[in-house]
Order: structure tokens, then sequence, then C-alpha cells
């Protein structure tokens, strides 16, 4: 344990994770190629020091699972879902094979734009999903060198559209239409681009929906009190109706409004949950 009183692991993921964005802007600068190579060795960093994961096993039990970084799955992996259904992704044995034709295909492939590209190639790259683990963040990683080294900004994919964007890979998978997972990676690079220039020009905001949104304290509570009711609700639930907080900002004012007897809460930790 960590002393945050995370696991170790949580703590080398997001270390690593902080390592491979740095390590991004070095391939930039020397122009390195996309290659299985480069893929590998970014993958190694994202798992650096981290020897296993947990994973349910047949009978619904927790196991540890080993990890082999920079080296491709050699066991079948699959998915739950978010329709709830088993998605399975390409057999060990065809994964070598899988790559080399993703690789081959970026490196042909004139027609797209860089955006579509970028995002063509992360579903591609996970419904091969070539590794143990870290799929998703690598393949997030490789879209954003692809859009970096294209003129762009990184795309950041918020936490609050996490079930949107699952559920674009999952119509990309079993529909074999990519256009609504191209269309919400462009809505959310533009999204970022108009973050930026909201930083840029000195202003503490946050965007949803193409707007730029500031909330001063009472105008935030207000908002926290509306999608409150009397079903307990998770500081993750609120968080999800609420997009214009910050997750930082939302606990705090969470907290003060238990304080002011305004919310009430049960439960400690991570566990607590609010309700009016």
């Amino acid at each position: 344990m960590t002393s945050e009183g995370k696991p170790l692991k949580d703590y080398l993921e997001a270390k690593n994770h902080s390592q491979a964005i740095e390590l991004l802007h070095e391939y930039i600068h020397d122009k390195r190629n996309l290659t299985e190579s480069l893929i590998k060795e970014l993958h190694g960093l994202l798992l650096k020091d981290i020897e296993f994961t947990y994973a349910k096993g047949a009978e619904g039990r927790l196991i540890k699972k080993p990890l082999n970084p920079g080296k491709y799955k050699t066991r079948p992996n699959h998915v739950l879902t978010i329709s709830g259904k088993i998605h399975h992704y390409t057999d060990p044995i065809h994964v070598k094979d899988d790559m080399e034709e993703l690789i081959k295909w970026f490196k042909k492939e004139n027609s797209l734009n860089i955006v579509e590209k970028a995002a063509i190639f992360h579903h591609r790259f996970v419904a091969i999903h070539p590794f143990d683990d870290g799929n998703g963040r690598l393949a997030r990683l490789l879209m954003n060198l692809i859009l970096m080294k294209g003129g762009y900004l990184p795309c950041i994919v918020k936490r609050v559209n996490r079930k949107k964007y699952l559920e674009c890979l999952e119509v990309a998978d079993v529909d074999k239409d990519v256009r609504p997972f191209v269309e919400f990676i462009g809505h959310e690079l533009f999204m970022t681009m108009e973050t930026v220039v909201s930083i840029l020009e000195g202003k503490s905001a946050v965007t949803v929906d193409r707007k730029v949104v500031t909330l001063n304290i009472i105008q935030r509570e207000s908002l926290i009190l509306q999608v409150l009711g009397s079903e307990n609700k998770s500081i993750g639930q609120i968080s999800e109706l609420t997009p214009q907080i910050k997750r930082a900002t939302l606990k705090k004012d969470l907290t003060r409004l238990v304080k002011d007897g305004k919310v009430n809460s049960v439960g400690k930790g991570k566990g607590v949950l609010y309700y009016c």
C-alpha cells in the first residue's frame, strides 16, 4: 500500500502512464515511425514493475493473472461489454499476424484525415487486444501519438463519457460501423481544444456540450441539490450527473453541504452515499 492508502499497483500504473506520455513527446521529436517494436516498448513502460493483475476465473473468483510487459498475450482474453454480452478478442495465435496487418494498413492508408485514421486505429487495436493488460490505455496513447504527429493536441476522453466511449466501441465491434466511434473521438478532441483555449485565455472553466461554463459556489450547490434525491447516490454517480463540476471541487462541496445539514450521508470512505 502507498502512503495515500491506494494499492501499489494503482500508484505504479499512474506513474508509468505519466512517463509514457512524456515518451510520446520523445517519439515525435525523434520522428519515430509507428511499429510493433515501438508499441511493445510503450506497453513495457506502462506495465513496468507490475507483475500481475486480478481477473475473474471460471467460477467467478478473483485470481492473480501474471503479466508480461512488452510481450503479446499467450492466453485468450474477453470482456463483458456495456450491453452485458461477452466479447472475445483475437486469439493469441493470430495476434502477431493481425498486428502486422494493422501496421501495414496504417502506413498505406492515405484517404482518411488524421482524426479518422487515429480513431479507427484505436478501435482496430482494441479489437485485437494484443496484450494481457493495459490495452485500453495503450490504445488511447497510440491514438494520441498519431494525432500529435499530425499536428493536433492529444484527445482527452473524460471519465464522465466512459459509458458512451464503450458503447461506440461495441457498435464498431458488433455492427461493424466505426462511424459513431470516429464521431465520438472527434467531439472529445474538439472539447479538449476548447478547454485548452479557455486555459490559455486565463479562464477557470470546464467545457460542456461545446459551451464554456464557469460555476460559482452557489450555482454548484444548487446543481448538486437538484440532482440529489431521496435515493442514495455515490460521488461517482453525482459526478456523472454534474459534469460541469470538477470531481475534486464536487467532493469539497459535498463535504460542506453535509456539514451545513443541507445534504445527508451514510457510509464511510469510498462507500459513502449522499441524499437529501
